[in-house]
């Protein structure tokens, strides 16, 4: 089954255009500081390939809801930005919170900043954050319809000690605690908010504490941001404005780019394709780039209680019959640049455990290898090959599927015969990633920014996101271990122990990220690219000098 550009743009309008890709060239050298005196005033202008499904944080997985709340909201930490920010790594710093301290292992007390105010919008008014409101959104962040849960759901109890000190109780040590409560999931929202809109979806509910606030959304077109005059952090942000385009055409936005009417690369992450970048350079000889690996990457999952993935065989065989070389060879993005990843993406380079470290039989499934696998099919049984349909969405854009094509083609030279079926975007993203697919079903991973949920979400039993159905009681062990463990050196190990595991396994495929091209305008300053949707704390600390 074949789709032209046209017919996937139309299907999928709504996700992320990154090809299924792998680990860039990392230079791992900070960008030095701007020497000057930051310049107040001006308008960011930036690109988005997808509308948000909508505003609510506790009601969606999508990065495409999180992504403009980055730019009105706050949480209790949040990640470092700014260009001596290495990209991969994820430096935890104060939000909402002036200090914090973990009490024993399971008790966490963080003590608010004063005078911190929501926006100035009814039916909220401008008034002053308190402990209550903590405790109301991570109180709500933890219902069951919210499919974030996953992140925090070790919170046993939450506590106002008094009206800037919130206390969490854990049900057990849960050594990334802190790390989870800098996710693009955790923004702090307003009680009055919820109640009078019954949810978070309708723009008119976006109030927060954030550096700027919302002041206009066209669906489909357009956001609009206004910078918050009660900001917190005094000085900040230095631009007055933020204007998202929504252009579902990546030629569109591309063009747009070129003729000036974006600051920043029009990809996802602000990134150029590689494919375009000598046009680019022509057009704009000082155009600030970095290369950094993406955080994305193509991810299967076999629906491990059904034959024939039952069989490791088989599931190997999968494996060794893929080319993550020639999905990065072929991506408009990567033009060869990037790395395959294990079960924790290459990204995170502090964490993720580099396939040359792997055993000798993980290492083999990242080898493509078409005659051993249809010898290890054939050892399962399976002489004549295998089929079965196999579940994606052209959500995630052209590049994305592209990427799917050449892992079919690959797998039918192996015998492997996988019959497409393209699920639109909002359905996939409410069904499929939960297990709700026939047989076999691909997307992509990258979301979280701590190794955990990557290893928490998809591999332990009853996680909504364990598609495959994982129920290893060796692996859930390990995976428990190092949650406990407040030792980095030691957590890392085991981190590193359960790559090597679950690679040998192959519960799940994954394919590469991309070593992909941050852009950037000259009169930006003081921007540095990084993984994760927080786009908002990246601004900023940036500013215009125009």
């Amino acid at each position: 089954m074949t789709f032209t550009r046209r017919d996937l743009l139309k299907l999928g309008g709504g996700a992320l255009a990154v090809g299924a890709g792998a680990r860039a060239l990392d230079l791992g050298r900070p960008i030095p500081a701007e020497a000057q005196t930051p310049k107040r005033g001006g308008t960011f202008r930036l690109r988005s390939h997808v509308p948000p499904v909508h505003f609510d944080p506790h009601a969606t997985l999508a990065f495409s809801t999180m992504l403009p709340l980055s730019f009105v909201s706050s949480r209790l930490v949040k990640i470092k930005a700014g260009s001596a920010v290495v990209p991969g790594t994820q430096p935890v710093e104060a939000d909402l919170a002036e200090s914090w301290e973990r009490q024993g292992d399971v008790v966490y007390v963080f003590k608010l900043k004063k005078g911190v105010r929501f926006h100035p919008k009814p039916p909220v008014n401008g008034r002053e954050l308190t402990a209550e409101d903590v405790k109301f959104t991570y109180e709500r962040y933890l219902a069951p319809t919210n499919p974030n849960r996953g992140a925090l759901e070790v919170i046993d109890k939450i506590d106002a000690v008094d009206k800037y000190t919130v206390k969490f109780t854990l049900k057990e040590p849960f050594a990334w605690f802190v790390d989870a409560l800098a996710s693009t999931s955790t923004w702090i929202v307003a009680k009055e908010s919820v109640e009078k809109h019954g949810d978070l979806k309708k723009p008119e509910s976006v109030i927060g504490t954030g550096p700027w606030m919302l002041e206009r959304y066209d669906p489909g077109s357009r956001m609009s941001f206004v910078r918050n005059p009660s900001y917190f952090v005094s000085g900040l942000p230095y631009a007055d404005n933020v204007e998202i385009t929504i252009d579902t055409d990546p030629a569109s936005g591309f063009a747009a780019f070129l003729a000036g009417k974006y600051d920043f690369g029009p990809e996802y992450g602000m990134v150029l394709r590689r494919s375009d970048l000598e046009v680019a350079k022509q057009r704009k000889p000082n155009l600030q780039t970095r290369d950094y690996t993406v955080m994305f990457g193509g991810i299967t999952w076999l629906k491990l209680d059904q034959e024939p993935f039952k069989d490791i065989r088989v599931r190997r065989a999968l494996a060794m019959a893929s080319s993550w070389r020639e999905i990065l060879e072929t991506s408009a993005w990567a033009l060869r640049h990037g790395v395959p990843n294990t079960a924790v993406p290459a990204a995170l380079r502090e964490w993720a455990l580099p396939v040359d470290q792997l055993s000798a039989d993980g290492r083999r499934l990242y080898e493509q290898d078409t005659a051993g696998a249809k010898r290890l099919l054939a050892e399962a049984g399976h002489p004549g090959g295998i089929k079965f349909p196999l579940e994606t969405t052209p959500g995630y854009g052209p590049d994305y599927v592209d990427g799917v094509q050449i892992e079919l083609k690959n797998w039918k030279a192996a015998g492997i015969d996988a019959e497409l079926k393209m699920k639109e975007y909002g359905a996939y993203i409410s069904s499929t990633i939960f297990g709700k697919f026939e047989k076999v079903a691909s997307g992509l991973f990258g979301a979280w920014t701590d190794p955990d949920s990557y290893l928490s979400r998809y591999y332990l039993p009853g996680q909504p996101l364990n598609a495959a159905g994982v129920n290893d009681p060796k692996l859930t062990d390990m995976i428990k271990l190092q949650r406990r463990t407040f030792d980095v050196a030691r957590r890392k190990d085991l981190i590193y122990d359960i790559q090597r595991y679950v690679a040998q396994q192959a519960y799940l495929l994954f394919g590469p990220s991309v070593g992909a091209v941050a852009a950037w305008e000259p009169h930006v300053k003081n921007f540095g690219p990084n993984i994760g949707h927080d786009y908002g704390g990246r601004m900023m600390a940036a500013w215009l000098d125009r």
